[in-house]
């Protein structure tokens, strides 16, 4: 017998505020199934309620165009989140899960902190989200966690909103007694986001924008270039960006040898290996970003690769964010709509799709990026 509710982080935990509900056979059972052994009914199960298990948003607030820093209230993930993991979120009952970094944490409060960039429906619906409204679903931590050790002389890199994700790591390699170098980029001002924080996290911190507008004019290679070839001893490189962005750092420290981690959250769909959308080849060898990383040794992966199955479902992501902005109430009604999940096999028990993972876009998507 198990109680089945919302999943958190490997384990079946309740989300704040939603009582203990009747404890139910695991529907694996009943179909001959050994729950142990079913990863897809372990990642299936939500809340048992009548009442809809939501996350409670704290604080939103705008950190720069399209970008907006969320606190969210979710106890169990906040206790156990490590550097560079992510969460996956669902805005409502039939949105598709999106992977979000999580960029920091209060374990004594019960929130974490993502940043998110409105790009495509679901991020654009997301940030249209303030502090008193609530998310649907929130699962996590999940990933690898960053590697950290004590370096020695690290460089921590973030391009545009990857300042969010790189911020994370850069607390946790200071605290691990590196010396931490940070390089942060922006096409132009506006876009130079989490300064102040990366700033209290390193031991000094560049500036750089594409115009000029702020800092020193140029990429964030001019910076890492400069400080190689001024003889600073680097011994650890993380990059988080744009693609080609990453790219660039990894050609400029492979000369030199220097060890170079990339993350490529970017490419990541389910979050939890089973979609294959986010597969990438590093060092001739196929992985998933999203349960073998996201971080990778930069000098290994195929960025060619990468960048070709980044842009796969460009023209279903364009399509659906057009007709989202056309006529966005149909989305946003169903955002503040408490409704039970499908039941299945019997009353109480609620699963999202049936007996498997909950749908990874909403009905009618040519595929889940094409909603994100």
């Amino acid at each position: 017998m198990l109680q089945v509710s919302a999943f958190e982080s490997g384990a079946f935990v309740r989300p704040p505020g939603i009582a203990r509900r009747e404890t139910l056979a695991h529907p694996a059972a009943r179909t001959g199934i050994d729950p142990a052994q079913s990863v897809r009914f372990a990642l299936a199960h939500f809340v048992l309620s009548t009442d809809s298990a939501m996350f409670p948003i704290l604080e939103a607030r705008t950190v720069a165009p399209d970008v907006k820093l969320f606190r969210i209230e979710a106890p169990r993930i906040a206790r156990k989140r490590l550097a560079g993991q992510f969460v996956i979120l669902r805005v409502h009952e039939h949105g598709e899960r999106i992977p979000i970094t999580i960029a920091d944490s209060d374990a004594s409060r019960g929130d974490i902190t993502i940043v998110v960039q409105g790009v495509g429906k679901t991020t654009r619906l997301l940030n249209s989200l303030d502090a008193g409204d609530q998310v649907k679903d929130v699962v996590g931590p999940l990933g690898q966690p960053s590697e950290v050790e004590r370096f020695g002389t690290a460089c921590v890199i973030g391009g545009g909103v990857g300042a969010a994700i790189a911020y994370p790591t850069a607390v946790a390699l200071k605290k691990a007694g590196n010396r931490v170098l940070s390089i942060l980029g922006g096409r132009t001002r506006a876009l130079v986001i989490l300064e102040d924080e990366l700033r209290a996290a390193s031991d000094a911190l560049y500036v750089t924008t594409d115009d000029g507008s702020y800092g020193e004019k140029g990429l964030v290679t001019d910076r890492l270039r400069a400080l190689i070839e001024g003889g600073e001893k680097i011994d650890y490189v993380l990059a988080i960006g744009p693609i080609p962005m990453m790219r660039a750092v990894a050609e400029t420290t492979r000369p030199h040898g220097i060890r170079t981690v990339v993350s490529l959250n970017s490419i990541m769909v389910d979050g939890t290996g089973m979609c294959g959308g986010c597969r990438v080849s590093v060092g001739g060898q196929s992985r998933f970003a999203c349960v073998d990383g996201p971080e990778f040794d930069a000098h290994k992966v195929d960025f060619q690769n990468l960048a070709s199955r980044n842009a796969m479902y460009r023209e279903a992501e364009s399509r659906a964010l057009a007709e989202f902005l056309a006529n966005p109430d149909r989305d946003l009604a169903l955002v503040h709509e408490c409704r039970l999940l499908a039941l299945v096999e019997g009353p109480g028990l609620a699963l999202a799709g049936g007996p498997g993972l909950a749908p990874a876009a909403e009905p009618g998507a040519a595929h889940p990026r094409g909603r994100a």
